[in-house]
């Protein structure tokens, strides 16, 4: 079925502002919908999709759609357009517009220059050479070129995967269990989950595989006391929250208000009680500072440049700039020490990240334990051993789009080495028992 020739125009509208990189992509789509009410849900899906082509092969398309920095915004549209739809999909296109997209889809894109093939600015380009070598870096730029999947959690507090892809099968939704999640399903199409009993009963909620990962290494368990340090809207607070049973004491923390807000309904369907929302000031706040030395498991899911997520975002990789990597170094270091301070004697730090880089990964890591020799680096193949996790990694998590098919995810486990002093333990044991409740809702 063709597309209203109007589609082309909305496109080319949308594009212009997108493009403009003020906001993130998805900020934008959703306000031009909200300013568009009479788009129905088939029209948003090919205007959004055709925006993400064209972000996704930006390279590629600019250098056909004009010369310069100043392409054709209606070729780059009804290049976005027959990406995502077809050529034949296009209503109301002039002879020499056919031929146009007939031309480039005939292109041969593995005789492009490297970065071209990339699609990506040349400093990202230079520095994933140099990290991955040219062969592999092409490798992950290509998957990270492609659209994510639909991952899913399945909420253990209210289901098991089983029942789940039962469930779905009714809708019907097909979807399968994830390789390493072990509560994770891999929806095989994009359909709508909102209005399905399932997500509004909180049994599912929207997790990339990676990131589940993640908050099965935290290795949190039941009655303990842990935190999540920048929650933001808490999808990995609720995993969490459903590993530990629904039982000790989770803190929420994070420095947004907004961010916060949106875990509330999320945390209603969840069924958890055990999760504190908290918001904080910085990473020295002295609501962080009442809890010292008294947390089991902290997680930091650390600000950075997000460029483990371009499966889901490619305007980051556009947004992003090579100077703002530094400004990222310095919060992840100062975060990862403030949240250092919570950690008791044998309790365990979580520092991750959504980044492909050695500079917000690695780097920082061995920066904070050449600093602080109280805690040590637990090899992460012992961790995944530990949560019976079939990966293969080294000393660090290191998740991969084009090896796992999961967004770019980094960890590394760190253990805040027990005092030989046993009253020391005692006393920090009998600190957390008698003021943790005293800290809850602030």
């Amino acid at each position: 079925m063709r597309l209203p020739p109007a589609i082309l125009g909305n496109t080319e509208e949308v594009l212009r502002e997108v493009l403009r990189f003020t906001s993130p992509a998805d900020v934008t789509l959703s306000r031009y919908f909200k300013e568009h009410p009479r788009f129905g849900g088939r029209e948003r899906g090919v205007i959004a999709e055709a925006v993400y082509a064209v972000l996704r092969n930006k390279s590629f398309f600019t250098d056909f759609a004009g010369a310069g920095n100043t392409p054709s915004m209606r070729k780059l549209a009804l290049l976005g357009l027959a990406e995502t739809v077809g050529i034949d999909a296009l209503g109301g296109l002039s002879e020499d517009e056919v031929h146009f997209l007939t031309r480039v889809k005939e292109v041969d894109r593995k005789l492009l220059p490297a970065q071209m093939r990339a699609n990506m600015p040349g400093w990202l380009y230079e520095k994933l050479v140099a990290q991955f070598g040219e062969a592999e870096a092409l490798e992950l730029a290509a998957v990270l070129n492609t659209p994510a999947p639909l991952d899913l959690r399945v909420n253990s507090i209210k289901a098991n995967r089983d029942d789940v892809i039962a469930e779905l099968a009714k809708a019907p939704i097909a979807a399968e269990p994830m390789p390493y999640a072990p509560l994770g399903l891999r929806v095989l199409k994009k359909p709508a989950l909102q209005n399905l009993p399932l997500f509004k009963e909180g049994a599912i909620e929207v997790q990339d595989e990676g990131s589940q990962v993640l908050s099965q290494i935290v290795g949190a368990r039941r009655g303990e006391m842990v935190v999540d340090f920048c929650a933001g809207a808490g999808g990995k607070t609720l995993a969490l929250g459903a590993l530990m049973r629904n039982t000790g004491r989770l803190y929420a923390f994070d420095v947004s208000d907004k961010r916060l807000s949106k875990l509330k309904p999320r945390l209603a369907r969840s069924g958890l009680s055990n999760v504190h929302p908290v918001l904080i000031a910085h990473e020295r706040d002295a609501k962080i500072k009442r809890l010292a030395g008294k947390i089991d498991r902290v997680l930091v899911d650390a600000p950075c440049s997000g460029l483990g997520t371009l499966r889901r975002n490619p305007d980051v990789k556009w947004r992003q700039k090579p100077d703002a990597i530094a400004e990222m170094q310095e919060k992840q270091a100062s975060i990862l020490d403030g949240a250092a301070r919570l950690v008791k004697n044998g309790g365990r730090l979580v520092y991750a990240t959504c980044s492909l880089l050695n500079e917000e990964n690695d780097v920082i890591v061995e920066q904070f334990l050449s600093t602080h020799p109280d805690f040590e680096l637990v090899p992460m193949n012992r961790v995944l051993d530990e949560q019976k996790i079939p990966l293969e990694m080294d000393a660090y998590l290191k998740m991969l789009p084009h090896k796992h098919q999961t967004d770019g995810f980094f960890a590394a486990v760190l253990e805040r080495k027990a005092k030989a002093k046993p009253a020391s333990t005692n006393e920090a044991g009998s600190d957390a028992a008698g003021e943790s409740a005293g800290d809850t809702d602030e």
